[in-house]
This record gives structure tokens, C-alpha cells and sequence, in this order.
């Protein structure tokens, strides 16, 4: 940590969330000698410490199970690597089918994935049944099945990238704010800051839920928004032990579960809901959609809860990462890189930081095929021509 600006940089990065933090690391092992991580806060004061921590590589496109695999990968190695982790739990994650159009995208999905190299698998009713004892049995149509899947633990996450951003002298400037970009001409040449200039010539632009406020700090508009997500942890009960409890995502009604505190954790999300920043708990939707979750699983309906919270949390239109350059009216700016993950921090966070390390690097990278993942796929009004990845939350359709 730092107090005093460094007028040179190899590197800034803005914004010190999982994706940030972990990118200006990524720049660092990649060779950088001088990295700039710039925060308007302090580390980790956003939505990454109020996450519920599913990582999945059971995406619903094959960039999503790529990204969704080398987070994975990344995680499981961590200790290994800092001496610290991030607490990653390979609980195995069914996504039920409660329809026949469900169990065909869920066919055609496992094959896609298991193409890419992914351990999963169809499970019937019955056996879905079996392995999820505390789920009300008879329900499903059977579903997917990735036992490699898991959790992590957000706070214990900040911590692990944090001591990672100290342990290699990356510069973090705490409680200083991006205001722009210094560029001669469409060549990056500097980043404006409240401490001051830092002479650059790469940036990579993150924010999550307050990506937009930093394109509109550098002059463009990034089509990125927040949206509320809830989250609980009921009180404990002996149904709802971890060797009972593997996790499940019913992707109909935006709920997922895995197992915390000798509880269950939670999460919804409402469609209907307006994009914005919202920290307030919303009870009477969490009133609204307690019933289905009790359907689900049966312990819950007589539990209290120990803990209830709300985060403003990050989404694209298209529920996909953006990573590509800062695109003005003129063209892309060299040296500039705009880095999302689309509502996914925990999940993709590492693949897309260590991709936005490769792109301002060397213009490519080998995670993911990011030739349509930038800005270019969206119009003026800020909508996709990508189809949006199908095994999602329930985010709004517009940024705005």
C-alpha cells in the first residue's frame, strides 16, 4: 500500500475489486515492473466481500464454461501458489430441469461442455434425488451434474488477493479515484487521478456495478450496470449438513443454495426489479419467494435466519464479460482495456482478469476467445447482438 502517486507506471489498473485486484497481480507475474492499482475506496469495498461466492464452470456458452474452468482452476491452486486462498469447497452443483424444454437445453448444454473438457454429467430424477437428501424428492426431471464445482469464500478472497497485491509490490492507492484518461490523440499516454497524473501507456478500466461511471470518467459509454442481489444464511438444522447439502441453482426462479455456517446459504434476485446501486434488504421479496425455495428444500420453511444482506452487484445486457478496448467514437484506444464479468465476479473473476493482463499486454489471449466480447457487440442503445448466456440470474435487460 501506498499513499504517494507514482508519476510512471508499466501499468494502471482502476478499481480494486476481485477482477482489479487480481489483474494488477496478473500484470505483475507477467513481468511488469511497475503496477498501479488505483481504488476510490479501500480494497474489496464493493460487492466482492458481499458475494455469495458460486463457482461454476457450468456455463450456458462456451466462454462462459472457459472462464468458468480456469477460475476453478485458479482457485482449487492458490495455496499452493501465495501460501494463502481463497477457501475454495468443491461441494458438486446440480442444475435441476422442471420441464421438457429444460431437459433438452440441458442435454444439448452437457455436450457442449463436456467438449470443452468439462466434468459433468445428466443425472435422472431418481438419482438427482439421491444425492440431494435434503431436497424434497419428486420434484425434478433430473438435471446436470458438476461434482468439480464449488464455493469460495468472498471476504477470505479479498484477503487472499490483497496479500498477494502486498507480497508483490504492486503500488494500491487507496481512497484515490480515477478521473480519466490522458491520451495524445486514440494512444493512451496517462491516467488522471485525484492524486495526480501517472504517465502509462496501458489501463485496464474495471468497477463492477460502477463500470459506467468509470467509461463516463474516460469519456465513453460502457453499457454495464448494478442491480440488487440478495442473500441469506438460515439457522442451522441436521438436514442441511454439507454431506447432505450439495449446491443446486434453479435457473427458472433465480435461487441457488450451497451450504454455510451448518445452515443454508441463498441467493435471488429480482427480474422485475430497475437497474441501480440498492443495498437495502428487500423483504418483501425475499417474502415473495421463500415459499419456492421452502418447496425446494423443506428444512428451510420453519428456519429462522442468522444473516440477511443485500449488495449492488455488476451485469451486462447480455449476462457475458466485456473485454476489449475503450472504443470512443474515432476507434479503440490503444493501450486501454475494459474488463467485466458481467455479473460473475466470483465465478469468472480470475479468467477475466488474467484476461485483461494478456489483452493490454500482448493484444490476445489464450482463456477465452474475446473476438466478440468487447464493446463493438454493442449498439446505441446498448444491446447485444449476442444471445445472452442462458444459465444466468435473473439480471434486468438493460443497463439503464
Amino acid at each position: 500500500m501506498t499513499s504517494a502517486a507514482p508519476r510512471t507506471a508499466d501499468a494502471v489498473v482502476v478499481g480494486g475489486g476481485t477482477v482489479g485486484g487480481w489483474c494488477a497481480w496478473f500484470l505483475r507475474e507477467a513481468g511488469l515492473s511497475d503496477v498501479v492499482l488505483v481504488e476510490r475506496r479501500t480494497l474489496g469495498a464493493g460487492a466482492s466481500p458481499r458475494a455469495a461466492g458460486m463457482v461454476r464452470a457450468q456455463g450456458g456458452t462456451e466462454a462462459a464454461v472457459r472462464l468458468g474452468l480456469f477460475s476453478r482452476d485458479f482457485y482449487s491452486t492458490q495455496h499452493e501458489r501465495f501460501g494463502i486462498d481463497s477457501g475454495f469447497v468443491a461441494q458438486g452443483y446440480f442444475m435441476p430441469c422442471f420441464s421438457d424444454r429444460e431437459v433438452a437445453e440441458a442435454h444439448d448444454r452437457i455436450a457442449m461442455q463436456q467438449g470443452l473438457g468439462l466434468d459433468v454429467r445428466w443425472v435422472g430424477p431418481d438419482e438427482l434425488d439421491d444425492l440431494n437428501p435434503s431436497m424434497a424428492r419428486g420434484m425434478t426431471m433430473g438435471g446436470s451434474y458438476a461434482p468439480g464445482d464449488g464455493y469460495i469464500d468472498p471476504p477470505r478472497n479479498v484477503l487472499a488477493y490483497t496479500a498477494a497485491l502486498f507480497t508483490s509490490d504492486v503500488a494500491v492507492l487507496e481512497h484515490t479515484a480515477f478521473t480519466g484518461l490522458v491520451r495524445d490523440g486514440e494512444r493512451l499516454t496517462g491516467v488522471a487521478t485525484t492524486a495526480g497524473e501517472i504517465s502509462t501507456g496501458r489501463v485496464v478500466l474495471t468497477g463492477g456495478p460502477t463500470l459506467a461511471a468509470v467509461g463516463e470518467a474516460a469519456g465513453v459509454r460502457i453499457p454495464a450496470g448494478g442491480a440488487r442481489h440478495q442473500v441469506v444464511v438460515t439457522e442451522p438444522h441436521p438436514d442441511l449438513a454439507p454431506d447432505r447439502l450439495p449446491m443446486v441453482f434453479d435457473v427458472a426462479s433465480g435461487i441457488y443454495w450451497r451450504p454455510e455456517e451448518g445452515g443454508v446459504l441463498w441467493g435471488m434476485s429480482n427480474p422485475d426489479e430497475l437497474p441501480g446501486e440498492a443495498t437495502e434488504f428487500d423483504w418483501s421479496y425475499y417474502d415473495k419467494v421463500r415459499g419456492r425455495m421452502a418447496a425446494l428444500l423443506p428444512a428451510t420453511a420453519a428456519l429462522g435466519l442468522r444473516k440477511a444482506w443485500a449488495a449492488t452487484i455488476d451485469f451486462t445486457p447480455d449476462h457475458l464479460p466485456i473485454l476489449g478496448p475503450l472504443l470512443t467514437p474515432e476507434g479503440p484506444v490503444a493501450g486501454t482495456v475494459v474488463a467485466a464479468a458481467g455479473g460473475h465476479g466470483m465465478m469468472w473473476g480470475p479468467a477475466v482478469s488474467r484476461a485483461a493482463a494478456d489483452l493490454v499486454l500482448h493484444g490476445t489471449t489464450e482463456v477465452v476467445d474475446t473476438s466478440d466480447l468487447g464493446l463493438d457487440r454493442f449498439d446505441e442503445h446498448g444491446r447485444s447482438r449476442l444471445a445472452p448466456d442462458p444459465i444466468a440470474l435473473p439480471f434486468p435487460e438493460s443497463a439503464s
